[in-house]
């Protein structure tokens, strides 16, 4: 090695340096000395330079460096500065996010604490209840299941806050809202010991409530049977009609008026709840609906006398020809007092033409009774009546051969055979 470097070298230090050396005279082949001269012209005088190698070669890599430091703060600002804008504002979105869900989880604890003492002083209550009446006890019960179920609700949102890794430790370090979250969670172990005791209460009632229904539902039932044998009874006459006892108690039950009083509204049931309370439902609209119409129709004798002549066609007693007779005659002395079968109103109340001395009664749900041939009116137009008021006296006025009642009952204006109505009873 002593020997290579004694015969190319002159010394150690040029062996050293020859590389560098070697570098330096690339960059002088590259980068060669210059002369360059200037002229002043306004004075005639003229200048010469020289450039050396160094000086043009510091003054190339001056240029590229600038160079590079352009095309770097450009690339900086093209591309890198949006991307670190946008990922500062995620970060500040995070922050925010993550300040929200602090405050949220503090106010969550905080109306939890509050709920539970909340729920804590209703259950001393409901205990202690036994002078409270049913509504007030109902209020109670219906602000536990509210208060509860808001507690429920916050618990689970707690709990799944707590469990997310990335606000866990932020509220670890908040001792005072771990401590109340421990007291908050050793009241509502309390507090479901208590609600187990609830339960095996409701369930009493439950009990009592099926209990209830079924001798509702029993009650109704049968009540509904015997009112539905004077229906049954005109059942045919309504068929003629183009009624069915289903539309009557539809209608009856919407029908209202002083006597009767107002509309009957059927409960509607949760479909989600058990399908008895519905049933119980409907045989309560059932049972009323067939109450009302054995109030509001017409049914029963307008007086107790022998029925002389039917509906239909019979001779004419004047003419002795055939003649379609459109109500029931009822024999009668003058001066028999004639009673309303059903609540109404007197809508008509004076002479008319071939009935004489009449009074016509609007029962509702489209049907009338009127009263012909009397000696007397009690009522007046207008004036509502119940049954069994006397609203005038039989006679024989109008086109009569002698003392009786002619009685039509009528569905909308046009009279029908009502021996299935006078043959039923209130």
């Amino acid at each position: 090695m002593l020997n290579f470097i004694t015969r190319y070298f002159t010394s150690l230090w040029a062996f050293i340096t020859s590389p560098f050396r070697a570098i330096w005279r690339l960059i002088a082949r590259i980068f060669p000395p210059r002369q360059f001269t200037v002229m002043d012209t306004p004075h005639g005088n003229v200048y010469s330079y020289d450039q050396s190698s160094f000086w043009r070669f510091t003054r190339f890599c001056g240029k590229i460096g600038l160079f590079l430091w352009a095309a770097w703060s450009t690339y900086v600002f093209v591309y890198h500065r949006p991307l670190l804008q946008m990922r500062t504002q995620q970060l500040e979105q995070v922050r925010d996010t993550h300040a929200r869900h602090m405050t949220d989880l503090q106010t969550y604890l905080a109306k939890y604490t509050s709920l539970a003492r909340d729920l804590n002083v209703i259950d001393d209550k409901i205990l202690n209840a036994k002078d409270k009446t049913d509504k007030e006890k109902e209020a109670l019960m219906n602000s536990r299941s509210k208060t509860w179920g808001e507690l429920e609700f916050l618990r689970t949102r707690i709990v799944e806050m707590l469990k997310d890794d990335e606000y866990a430790p932020e509220y670890t370090k908040m001792s005072e809202l771990a401590t109340e979250y421990e007291l908050t969670r050793a009241e509502n172990e309390e507090l479901k010991k208590r609600n187990t005791q609830m339960i095996e209460s409701m369930l009493l009632i439950a009990e009592a409530d099926n209990i209830i229904v079924d001798t509702v539902s029993t009650l109704t039932k049968d009540n509904s049977e015997k009112l539905h044998k004077n229906i049954k009874q005109i059942n045919g006459t309504l068929a003629a009609l183009g009624l069915n006892e289903k539309t009557l108690i539809r209608n009856v039950n919407r029908y209202s008026s002083p006597l009767v009083g107002s509309a009957f509204t059927p409960i509607e049931f949760n479909k989600n709840l058990d399908e008895k309370y519905q049933k119980l439902s409907d045989g309560l609209e059932r049972w009323n609906g067939l109450r009302r119409l054995n109030e509001v129709l017409p049914l029963g004798k307008p007086v107790k006398a022998r029925i002389t002549s039917n509906y239909g066609t019979r001779n004419d007693p004047f003419t002795g020809k055939p003649k379609k007779h459109r109500g029931i005659d009822f024999a009668g002395k003058i001066g028999t007092e004639l009673l309303a079968v059903a609540p109404g109103r007197v809508v008509s109340a004076g002479e008319r033409v071939g009935y004489g001395t009449t009074v016509e009664i609007d029962h509702g749900l489209g049907f009338t009774t009127l009263y012909a041939h009397l000696s007397q009116i009690n009522v007046s137009r207008g004036d509502w009546v119940r049954p069994g008021t006397v609203i005038g006296l039989a006679g024989s006025s109008g086109r009569s051969t002698g003392p009786h009642l002619h009685y039509e009952i009528r569905y909308k204006g046009s009279p029908f055979d009502p021996s299935k109505f006078v043959q039923g009873e209130k």
